[in-house]
């Protein structure tokens, strides 16, 4: 069955200008136009699955689509999501992007085309374009966890940069000097925001804030083992302590870490940034940022339900707390002298 893209590729035109066709918004040029509708009758696009009908419809399947299935941290997070709607006789299905934008795409494209109730989304990219193509066709969508700004849609949250501050004044407290910071993808709302947190921890304390010991990577494992192992090699004393922002690249700093040989916390201490299944379990036990997973599900899928019950309800925005965990991995082995 063709999708949206189908028909922007075969017309040569973005999606956005396919959707603005078919839902008759916004000035489009005519020649455009002409492609744009050319090009649905010869691939036999089904103008219906552009979502006027969704509701008229009463489709009870929700898309979720999360940028990592593979993350645990996404794991309460649906079941949160599951749990609201079964109550409200809708069904679940799950899509998994990888933190590829292509993916993504593909993903919403399929959600529209096969009238879904409605869209749960953990951004892996910053298309506005893409996302509006939700809304613009008449299909409710929350965004949970990541932000993209200019998308017209609910959105559930946590206070990310409170989070990081939270945990940098932490590392700060106990007496650390060089601590470094390997955060996500610039492109990615949380990425930024935890940098902003980790900085903002350095200018409450009147330290300024030494670039060399910042790494971005890609929120996966293997990136926190290359931005860590990078931080050891850089030319220079290596940091005490690091702050980590996502629990894949903390497990993969962990590794670069046990592969030279340097003892958490002797040798450099660790805060990770959302909370790993086994933090209390191994030794050193891990400090992390926790997030309210489930909670975050939960709240999202109520606002989906409610937008799906009424469509012109205002936008909200809801943004949940975080709670550093202290564990062993932050804290010095022998306390400073006062």
């Amino acid at each position: 069955m063709a999708t949206i893209y189908d028909v922007a590729r075969h017309a040569d035109v973005s999606a956005a200008t396919v959707s603005r066709v078919l839902n008759g918004r916004g000035s489009v040029d005519p020649t455009l136009t002409e492609r744009v509708l050319a090009a649905v009758a010869e691939l036999g696009y089904r103008r219906n699955a552009v979502a006027r009908n969704l509701r008229k419809q009463q489709t009870s399947l929700w898309a979720v689509i999360i940028s990592d299935v593979q993350n645990p941290f996404f794991t309460s997070m649906v079941r949160g999501i599951e749990d609201v709607a079964s109550a409200a006789g809708c069904s679940v299905v799950l899509c998994n992007s990888d933190e590829n934008p292509e993916k993504e795409s593909k993903y919403i494209g399929v959600a529209l085309s096969e009238q879904m109730a409605g869209v749960i989304i953990s951004p892996s990219s910053d298309r506005t374009e893409d996302f509006n193509l939700l809304p613009d066709s008449g299909c409710p969508v929350v965004m949970v966890d990541r932000q993209v700004k200019g998308v017209r849609c609910d959105s559930v949250l946590v206070d990310n940069e409170h989070g990081a501050e939270e945990a940098t004044t932490h590392l700060i407290e106990q007496g650390y000097e060089r601590i470094a910071c390997i955060t996500g993808p610039r492109r990615l709302s949380t990425a930024a925001q935890r940098l902003r947190g980790y900085r903002n921890a350095f200018k409450a304390a009147g330290r300024p804030v030494d670039e060399s010991l910042i790494r971005a990577a890609d929120f996966r494992e293997h990136g926190g083992h290359d931005a860590m192992a990078a931080l050891l090699d850089a030319a220079g004393p290596a940091p005490d302590a690091v702050f980590v922002a996502n629990n894949l690249m903390t497990v993969g700093a962990m590794e670069c870490l046990a592969e030279r040989g340097r003892v958490i916390p002797d040798d450099i201490a660790l805060v990770g940034f959302d909370e790993i299944p086994w933090a209390d379990l191994v030794r050193p036990s891990i400090t992390t940022v926790e997030q309210p997973t489930y909670e975050e599900g939960r709240a999202a899928a109520e606002l989906l339900a409610h937008r799906i019950a009424n469509p012109d309800r205002a936008l909200t925005q809801q943004t949940l707390k975080t709670t550093l965990r202290v564990r062993a991995s932050s804290t010095r082995p022998t306390p400073l002298s006062p």
